[in-house]
C-alpha cells in the first residue's frame, strides 16, 4: 500500500481563494495607486496587497451598512444614495460631499446618454446636501451606483 501525499500551498487553499474573491483585483488597485505616484515610483507587492485588503474591507463595511438599511426598508437594490447615507452614518461624512458631486454628475451624464438614445425617463431632484441624505435616505431615483447597482439578491 502506497501513501499519497497532498501538498497544498496557502495561496491555493480553499479558504485563501474564498478570501481573495472578496477583494478588488490587485491589478486594478495597483493601477489606481500608480496614478497618484511619479512615473518612476515603484510599489512593493506587500504595499499593493495591504491597500487591496484595506479598500476591500472599507467597501464591505459601507456596503454592509447600506444593505442593512435596504433590508429594513424591504428593498433589494442598494443605490448611490444608500451608500452615501451609510458613509455619513458610519462617520465618513468628509467623503460624502465629493462623492455626492460625482454621483450627481454621473446621473447627469447617464441622463444625457439616455436622452441621446431617445429613451424617456422621469427624474426627481437629486440630493444636494448631506442633510438630504440623512433626513430622506433614498430618493425615488431608480439610478444605481454603478450600472445596475448592487442587487442584494446576489449576496
Amino acid at each position: 500500500m502506497t501513501e499519497e501525499k497532498t501538498i497544498t500551498s496557502p495561496i491555493g487553499s480553499p479558504s485563501r481563494d474564498k478570501e481573495q474573491d472578496r477583494f478588488l483585483p490587485i491589478a486594478n488597485v495597483s493601477r489606481i495607486m500608480k496614478k497618484s505616484l511619479p512615473a518612476n515610483a515603484k510599489i512593493s507587492k506587500e504595499a499593493k496587497e495591504t491597500v487591496q485588503t484595506c479598500v476591500s474591507e472599507f467597501i464591505s463595511f459601507i456596503t454592509g451598512e447600506a444593505s442593512d438599511k435596504c433590508q429594513r426598508e424591504k428593498r433589494k437594490t442598494i443605490n448611490g444614495d444608500d451608500l452615501l447615507w451609510a458613509m455619513t452614518t458610519l462617520g465618513f461624512e468628509n467623503y460624502v460631499g465629493p462623492l455626492m458631486v460625482y454621483l450627481n454628475k454621473y446621473r447627469e451624464t447617464e441622463g444625457d446618454h439616455l436622452k441621446n438614445s431617445n429613451m424617456a425617463r422621469q427624474e426627481e431632484e437629486p440630493l444636494t446636501s448631506i442633510n438630504d441624505i440623512i433626513n430622506h435616505g433614498v430618493v425615488g431615483y431608480g439610478r444605481n451606483w454603478v450600472n445596475g447597482g448592487f442587487n442584494m439578491g446576489n449576496f
